[in-house]
């Protein structure tokens, strides 16, 4: 099958204007899926382009919570008809980062929930972003979530992922995972059940040892898989096996 890559922002100004080559590499790497990760329109319409030419990418859309400051009702109005194309699988990356300032608490709860009801709406798996707001982000989609979807990037205890994975969540891991200042974030993938993980590179953040520090790409998520796979003692064929049935099920797709 080869590996599928569920997070990557290929349609950030970053990476959008050299995208070809990028996916070129990471076909030549084995990967063999991308979700394709939009968190504006104008990004939705870039990844509807390369879907064109590209069959093996995927799309979800919404607005992250550092993105809030500057939205009007117009703009969610906006996002509310674009993630109704059928092109679109997913309603993501949305959540809650109090990491950061930029944007208030409620602001951030008041935009996540109206997007887990749109994602409810029409039935969509939502794609969390989840930093330094654990419990206010699993006690609103306790609240609200009617769909499955991914905690993505996962950082956080074995505690809370078994709690999203209750809740109906998968949880995916990037570059960090091979990082050597890990800490526990191994002992969390190796007790956690093979047909709730999934692997992604959040590109282009979050370069994966060895390349660290480096711009990411979807071509490096082979070192994370390797180092997913020796963490759950599978075999990279298994492990890739288990992830598209994952993906599969989640997304209601037959690669």
């Amino acid at each position: 099958m080869g590996i599928i890559d569920t997070h990557a922002h290929l349609t950030c100004d970053e990476l959008y204007s050299q995208a070809d080559e990028i996916l070129e590499r990471a076909k030549a790497s084995g990967v063999k899926r991308i979700l394709c990760i939009c968190l504006n329109v104008k990004e939705a319409q870039r990844a509807f382009s390369l879907k064109e030419r590209y069959d093996w990418i995927d799309i979800a859309a919404g607005y992250h919570p550092n993105d809030l400051y500057d939205l009007s009702e117009h703009d969610f109005q906006e996002m509310e008809q674009l993630v109704a194309d059928e092109r679109i699988i997913a309603v993501g990356e949305i959540g809650l980062d109090y990491h950061w300032d930029d944007v208030d608490k409620e602001t951030q709860k008041q935009a996540f929930i109206r997007q887990i009801n749109l994602a409810n709406a029409i039935q969509k798996p939502i794609l969390i972003h989840m930093r330094d707001a654990t419990k206010d982000t699993l006690d609103l989609c306790r609240q609200y979530k009617q769909v499955p979807g991914i905690l993505h990037c996962f950082s956080g205890s074995l505690e809370t992922a078994l709690e999203a994975i209750k809740m109906g969540f998968y949880i995916s891991f990037g570059g960090p995972l091979t990082f050597k200042n890990a800490r526990g974030l191994p002992q969390v993938v190796a007790q956690l059940p093979l047909d709730r993980i999934m692997i992604e590179t959040d590109c282009p953040y979050l370069t994966p040892h060895p390349y660290r520090g480096q711009r990411n790409e979807p071509m490096y998520i082979v070192h994370t898989m390797q180092k997913m796979a020796e963490i759950t003692n599978q075999s990279e064929a298994e492990l890739q096996e288990q992830c598209k049935r994952n993906y599969e099920t989640l997304f209601h797709i037959s690669l």
